[in-house]
């Protein structure tokens, strides 16, 4: 086996998507499984903890400029700090992993592996809150939660260990809350479709199914190629069960006691999943420009007579680039053919190969590559920073547009439970039908197909919450209270 076909992906995505992807990590230098005997673990490897670290700058600039401050909490919460808001503990208890031991001696009290961190955080936003002039208070912090869950790993999508965002927010009323909550929904919905060219759809969680103790959670939801759907980051409006649960109170102007409202928010590096996953193809990963390390990678070729005008060239080329702000890299290694720098720079997700020979110094022009779909393009020297950069744009459009596509032709209606298993069975995607409102209905549909309802509309958006209507729940023929999308999801 030559090096070139040592870099290949062997997998189909199409029809083999989960060794596909895993293939794709691994070869791309994403991230290694954990060591053994810690299933449901992996190492992140520098060229994907570049990848989080473009979103969080993205997030971080949105956070700030709407008044968030980030800051840090302990990783482990008293057992007794869980206890104070009874759905946290019913919600995650299954998946927490507990301390109980430090050196050689026995807690007192057992300690969590943050799940999540509501109990640790709101306890002390209730002391930095004393009168009305403390709101609204904002704090984000970046880290790491553990759930206890994942029986299979796979990268990103799902592990024990994970790299998140969470927010925390109080305010002096309801709508002021809700109001915060939309913010945070609509910057990911930002982050996912500006930042990482992949469209989505946005509503809430059925009643059953919201963040333990929250009143409302909302969510982005992101589809697979596969078909199956990605829960892309939550924002959740508390209402003021966590502030009555740890006395986050505040003094108003008519010096009277109020609880405060709340919210959190939070997103994952399952975002990281879902960028490989939905622009990937069978040569590697595919990254669109405004998240990739390595923007462009000019590949000179020569033979030993014009080597030294194509280097010079291509250095020039390279300089211009870089003066613009555009990260690129010349591939100027004397050990490795075009070929092989083609494959691998392809391999790793290089969203612009500029190619230069001999014919591209004498006729003063740039050969410019995209990925993923390997179009080919002669463009003049001149102005080299500006034709990047639409080049760069062009390809950004492409992955977004080759992603929308897909989302605009799975999201299919039924009306009736054969309708609802047969479409997710044959084709998956979204199953778009009006639902009763029963948790019931969902388990039967989860049970018979492994689908879910991953978002319904806000109520505002759907039809079926005005009285007025005839329709009857694509499950149980029972009258319908809301329109429910249905999905496997990750």
């Amino acid at each position: 086996m030559t090096e070139e076909q040592e870099l290949g992906i062997t997998e189909s995505k199409s029809h083999a998507t989960g060794d596909w992807y895993a293939e794709v990590v691994q070869k791309a230098g994403l991230a290694n499984y954990g060591p053994e005997g810690m299933s449901g673990f992996i190492v992140t490897r520098p060229r994907a903890y570049a990848l989080w670290e473009s979103i969080q700058n993205f997030l971080d600039t949105k956070f700030s400029n709407t008044g968030v401050q980030n800051a840090y909490f302990p990783m482990f919460i008293p057992e007794s700090y869980l206890e104070r808001e009874k759905d946290i503990v019913e919600g995650f208890d299954p998946e927490v992993a507990w301390v109980t031991e430090a050196g050689h001696e026995e807690l007192e009290e057992r300690l969590a592996v943050r799940p999540t961190s509501e109990s640790i955080i709101a306890p002390y936003m209730s002391q930095w809150v004393r009168s009305h002039r403390d709101l609204p208070l904002r704090v984000n912090q970046w880290c790491s939660v553990v759930r206890w869950e994942a029986t299979e790993t796979k990268p990103f999508f799902r592990t024990k260990e994970f790299l998140w965002q969470e927010g925390h927010t109080a305010h002096e009323t309801d709508e002021e809350a809700w109001e915060e909550t939309m913010t945070r929904l609509d910057q990911y919905e930002s982050v996912y479709e500006d930042h990482l060219a992949i469209p989505v759809l946005r509503g809430q969680k059925p009643e059953h199914d919201k963040f333990p103790g929250a009143k409302v959670t909302t969510t982005v939801e992101a589809l697979m190629p596969d078909g199956k759907s990605v829960q892309g980051g939550t924002s959740h409006h508390l209402g003021q069960s966590f502030a009555e649960a740890f006395d986050l109170t505040y003094t108003t102007e008519a010096e009277e006691e109020e609880v405060a409202h709340t919210t959190s928010w939070g997103l994952s590096w399952r975002a990281l999943g879902a960028l490989i996953m939905t622009h990937s193809d069978e040569q590697g990963l595919v990254l669109p420009p405004t998240v990739a390390p390595t923007q462009v990678v000019i590949v000179p070729i020569w033979q030993a007579d014009t080597k030294e005008k194509v280097l010079d060239y291509a250095e020039e080329v390279a300089d211009d680039v870089e003066a613009a702000g555009i990260s690129v890299e010349l591939d100027d290694r004397d050990e490795r053919n075009p070929g092989f720098k083609f494959n691998e720079h392809e391999l790793n997700g290089i969203p612009l190969r500029i190619e230069i020979g001999p014919n591209e110094v004498d006729d003063e022009e740039l050969t410019l590559v995209h990925r993923p779909d390997g179009e080919s393009i002669v463009e003049d020297r001149e102005d080299t920073a500006e034709t990047v950069q639409s080049h760069l744009d062009e390809v950004f459009a492409k992955l977004y547009a080759d992603a929308e596509e897909n989302l605009d032709g799975e999201v299919r209606e039924a009306d009736d439970r054969a309708d609802i298993l047969g479409t997710l069975g044959q084709h998956g995607g979204y199953v778009k039908t009006p639902w009763c409102g029963d948790e019931d209905c969902e388990e039967e549909i989860k049970d018979q197909i492994a689908a879910e309802i991953v978002m319904v509309p806000f109520e505002d958006e759907d039809d079926l919450v005005d009285a007025d209507h005839d329709e009857t729940c694509g499950v149980c023929g029972e009258a319908a209270e809301r329109t429910a999308y249905f999905a496997k999801s990750y």
